[in-house]
């Protein structure tokens, strides 16, 4: 059973912030070092990042060489979205558990400030047709933007915008309340993540509306980060470790994709045999307050155990390293027994990581 060593992040800044000038490297190598002194480790057969929005080139391959890695070490990058930055984490395991590696270092990293500007060529010989999204689906009538499906969401679901605000501020106030953040690396003077507020009912109310009852204090907003783990065999295992029961990613349906999470979360549990009742705690990602609302909802969670330091509305959306960010706070914020990481992906897709830690 493969089994995370160390887990360490940046702040989540939106972006335009403190770190708008940083590059993917200058936001992923802090962390990766603090990883490898966590975990007791000068090196690591391969790293695997997930990074949506950026330029290519294989993000991984360039933070392991500036995090001054032996050269053999090839970096992996990957792209699911939102979900990458589990995925990766996923994909770790399965190198671990094949014996294809024993030690991985997996997580994501994204800067939307310097994301870059995005054209289609014409292939009649027009002018560049710029975009923000770029397509999920085959099917243009069957891809919507986020906040559209996250609006609608919201109305076959019954979520009143009022329900979602009030998510939003308890998930606010959870996150001003904790005093310090051991999982944080320091990276441009950022020891917190700065978008935490105590937001209440009027500043809520007065929030510009983004689609039907989505608003911009119900909806996560755009951010940079980095967040990784050290993924190893379980010979290296410790009484620190978290191991990693199961996990799964699973395709729904790209018009509801903030339901996605469900039947992988539903899936996860009954891989690890255990019940909702079971969990101790779980992160479940706040693109929207109405996705996680609808997700823990759909599948039985006590909302006592959600996101109990905040989720991502407090934060921010760095969309590569997102679910990394989820695995982070479980591996510093589950004390023992069973934990619960769930996001969801442009496209209609779900990722679910389910770990334990025995008691200590």
């Amino acid at each position: 059973m493969a089994v995370i060593l160390s887990a360490r992040r940046t702040a989540v800044v939106p972006r335009g912030g403190a770190f708008a000038r940083l590059s993917l490297e200058e936001l992923a190598v802090p962390v990766v070092l603090a990883c490898l002194a966590e975990a007791g480790l000068a090196a690591v057969d391969e790293v695997i990042c997930a990074n949506a929005i950026g330029p290519g080139g294989n993000p991984a391959r360039r933070i392991a060489l500036a995090a001054g890695l032996p050269l053999r070490v090839a970096g992996l990058s990957i792209d699911r979205q939102c979900a990458g930055g589990l995925d990766a984490i996923l994909v770790a395991r399965a190198l671990v558990d094949s014996g294809a590696a024993d030690v991985v270092l997996a997580g994501g990293v994204e800067s939307y400030s310097r994301r870059p500007l995005r054209a289609m060529t014409d292939p009649a010989g027009g002018p560049p047709v710029p975009y923000e999204q770029a397509p999920f689906t085959p099917w243009p009538d069957r891809d919507p933007a986020m906040a559209d499906a996250a609006a609608d969401l919201a109305t076959t679901q019954g979520i009143a915008r009022g329900a979602q605000e009030a998510w939003a501020i308890v998930s606010h106030a959870k996150a001003m309340a904790v005093p310090h953040w051991p999982e944080i690396v320091p990276v441009a003077g950022q020891g917190r993540d700065p978008f935490a507020r105590h937001l209440t009912v009027a500043l809520a109310a007065r929030a510009p509306v983004v689609s039907g009852s989505i608003t911009a204090a119900t909806a996560a907003v755009a951010a940079d980060a980095a967040a990784f783990c050290i993924v190893a065999s379980d010979r290296m295992a410790r009484a620190s470790g978290l191991h990693i029961v199961a996990g799964t990613t699973l395709g729904g349906d790209p018009m509801q994709p903030g339901l996605a999470p469900v039947p992988a979360i539903h899936a996860a549990l009954a891989m690890g045999h255990i019940t909702p009742g079971e969990l101790q705690m779980a992160e479940i990602m706040e693109a929207y307050a109405v996705q996680a609302m609808a997700c823990v909802a759909g599948t039985n969670l006590s909302p006592a155990i959600v996101n109990p330091s905040g989720g991502a509305l407090a934060r921010g959306h760095p969309i590569g390293a997102s679910g990394a960010i989820l695995a982070v706070r479980l591996f510093h914020g589950l004390r023992y027994g069973y934990g619960l990481a769930a996001i969801a992906s442009a496209g209609g897709v779900g990722t679910a990581l389910l770990v334990q830690r025995s008691g200590t």
